[in-house]
């Protein structure tokens, strides 16, 4: 039954932040055209490096909320509520000195703003409303709402999407409003940014209160607790350096983009992210309300069930993430074509080699869960060497291949650190397994999808549809060629797989 129930909160995590999701994207779409018609291009891009500011100094957190999370499946499991309320005492000390690390940080930033926004046509005042309204959002975390990592430890991040999530959703509907028809309408989004933040840490504290009555924090024991569980503040060691590359990793890369590219080149590249990063988001809403179930069972210390629901999680995020990668590689230049124009289409070369780049990133998350379920950071050395593969290949094959170099670069640097050490790691050290069993799985399903890529072939030379046609023709085709691929590779691996097939029964029962 604890199995059972694991699936079932996985399934509502993923549905809801799905619903949750697709809402947000609508109102995004919106919020940001109305931003542009009444605001200016300026204002929002001001509002953009007001973030990317706020980002940097965020760095501060080390990983702390990650650390925890892991350290919290135990005692969530055995419902030691002395532990919890330990540990997220520790959290809460932590993230108070952590919050006043930030807020100097973004004091003498400040100091800086008359030489950051110089060459900004707008009035300097500006800035320093925009920075501090997202800055009092961001303290609001460190402060009030570090808590929530139980929600996220306990299966229950559904609870997180009703209470915090909505009332973003809430804020943004009443910026568009509030944009669109008062007077000096960006006064009125830096006041309900504020607002809404304060609002939603309310019903978030509200819910974590009935769902936890029992949870009390003591951040004045933190000094004492940090001795007392020294395994966190490893953890947390190990996680700084994760975090440092993978930041360094993100922004670096585009900055070789536009060393080497023209101009022209990097807008339609810039085209193309837009879509591969819409993907990633709507993927890791599927994907990250199940990993607190990893955790758990994790937790349980069941060695068969965690190797069987390895191999589940693993069909299923392979099925998906291919599903998707196909999707993205046949009907992206038909989207670009209708949307701005066949110009604006890349060769299909570099839609590879971003597609590649993409299927790792999706495939990578069942390993990832599992070492993030045993809190298994301690190989600091591969983020670093990720990213100096990621930047040295990208600088050097960038100079002779242009932007297929680019992109080649950062897929070596995936295929060695992510796609090759991450699961010899996870099994020497985590599961404890032979390698073999992950190769031989990975291999069966590698297999079965370039069967059923072939097949796909054939039946695409003979399909009687010009995706360019219109949006209609665009629609459909894609459903067509997304449903029997789906449908396909779903059938060869319930055939062929068993971990799909124990998935697949597991969902019946819930469903009855």
């Amino acid at each position: 039954m604890a199995a059972e129930s694991r699936t079932a909160k996985s399934l509502k995590n993923s549905v809801v932040a799905l619903g949750f999701y697709f809402v947000n994207l609508i109102l995004q779409f919106f919020s940001r055209k109305i931003f542009l018609d009444h605001l200016g291009a300026e204002v929002l891009g001001l509002n953009t490096t007001a973030t990317n500011l706020l980002q940097f100094l965020n760095l501060a957190e080390l990983g702390i909320g990650a650390a925890i999370a892991c350290t919290l499946y135990k005692p969530l499991f055995d419902r030691d509520t002395a532990a919890i309320n330990e540990i997220v005492s520790l959290q809460g000390w932590m993230y108070r000195r952590i919050a006043w690390v930030v807020i100097a940080g973004a004091a003498v930033l400040m100091c800086f703003f008359p030489w950051i926004f110089e060459k900004m046509p707008l009035p300097l005042w500006y800035a320093y409303a925009s920075f501090g309204a997202l800055l009092v959002s961001a303290l609001l975390s460190y402060f009030v709402n570090y808590k929530q990592i139980v929600l996220s430890a306990d299966q229950k991040e559904y609870r997180i999407q009703y209470s915090y999530k909505a009332s973003m959703l809430a804020k943004t509907l009443c910026q568009i409003v509030a944009i669109k028809y008062f007077d000096d309408g960006y006064v009125w989004w830096l006041a309900l940014e504020v607002g809404f933040a304060v609002v939603a840490s309310v019903a978030l504290n509200a819910v974590i209160r009935r769902t936890y009555p029992y949870l009390r924090t003591d951040l004045s024991a933190g000094k004492a607790l940090s001795r007392k569980y020294p395994d966190v503040i490893t953890k947390i060691k190990q996680l700084f350096f994760h975090k440092v590359a993978g930041f360094a990793l993100t922004q670096t890369s585009p900055i070789i983009i536009y060393a080497y590219a023209s101009l022209t080149l990097v807008a339609l590249y810039g085209n193309y992210m837009l879509i591969v990063l819409g993907i990633t988001s709507l993927m890791g809403a599927v994907f990250n309300g199940m990993n607190a179930g990893v955790g758990n069972l994790v937790a349980e210390g069941n060695k068969e069930r965690i190797m069987s629901v390895f191999e589940e999680l693993f069909s299923v995020r392979f099925l998906l993430s291919c599903t998707v990668c196909f999707g993205v590689y046949m009907l992206t230049p038909a989207f670009i074509t209708l949307w701005i124009g066949p110009e604006y289409v890349l060769d299909d070369l570099t839609l590879g080699l971003m597609v590649a780049t993409l299927y790792i990133g999706l495939t990578r998350t069942t390993v990832e869960a599992y070492l993030n379920a045993y809190g298994l950071f301690s190989d600091i050395w591969a983020p670093v060497v990720e990213a100096s593969i990621n930047i040295g290949m990208s600088v050097l094959l960038g100079w002779f291949f242009g932007l297929h170099g680019i992109l080649a670069g950062v897929l070596l640097s995936l295929l060695i650190v992510v796609f090759c050490w991450k699961p010899y790691f996870l099994f020497r050290r985590g599961l404890k397994e032979n390698l073999w069993i992950y190769v031989r799985m990975y291999a069966k399903h590698i297999l079965l999808v370039s069967a059923v890529s072939a097949v796909m072939y054939l039946i695409l030379g003979v399909l009687p549809f010009d995706p360019t046609a219109g949006i209609g023709a665009w629609l459909m085709y894609g459903v067509l060629v997304i449903g029997i691929f789906f449908s396909l590779l779903f059938g060869a691996l319930y055939i062929a797989i068993k971990g799909m097939r124990i998935f697949v029964r597991r969902c019946q029962r819930i469903i009855r």
